[in-house]
């Protein structure tokens, strides 16, 4: 799994860098936001995320954002065993495709990405992550989001549903 995790990410990269290099006319956000969510496992009781998205567009509606931060999946005791689950710090670093619906550029969007998570622990490895999202970008550069964040290594997989705020603004 981890070759597979770094051929992904390298190739995301290489995408990423490829668009950037040949859509110098088109428009470039680049935006903050922070991430708070409930985990889908049991053995974490809350996600907590910032992170910077660099975005063009390659027309109105189609953009593609290029993510990176970091997030935190507080551990928590397993029911009444007495055994607390470690917390997970990881980086995750994704490129995917953001489409609005509305001809403007604005309003109501779907994302997919697809990336890397890199483990803060010593040992703790690289994971897949993958994270389709709903949300409404306001022309303000106001931006919520709802998104699910899937990480999966070694044949296991814990994610969590989460609430994205951020703040985009033109370069």
């Amino acid at each position: 799994m981890k070759t597979i995790t770094k051929i992904i990410a390298t190739s995301a990269a290489a995408v990423a860098l490829f668009f950037t290099t040949s859509v110098n006319a088109q428009s470039q956000k680049l935006g903050i936001g922070i991430t708070a969510g409930i985990p889908t496992s049991d053995a974490y009781s809350v996600a907590l995320g910032a992170d910077l998205r660099y975005q063009f567009d390659v027309d109105k509606q189609l953009s593609i954002p290029v993510t990176a931060g970091y997030t935190h999946l507080s551990g928590k005791e397993i029911g009444n065993t007495g055994v607390d689950f470690p917390s997970y710090g990881y980086i995750p670093v994704k490129v995917g495709a953001k489409y609005f619906f509305d001809p403007s550029g604005s309003g109501i969007y779907g994302l997919a990405e697809l990336g890397a998570g890199f483990g803060t622990k010593s040992g703790s490895g690289t994971s897949f992550v993958y994270s389709p999202a709903v949300g409404y970008a306001w022309s303000n550069g106001l931006d919520l989001g709802v998104k699910y964040e899937g990480l999966a290594q070694n044949s296991t997989s814990t994610g969590f549903f989460g609430l994205r705020l951020a703040y985009g603004f033109g370069l």
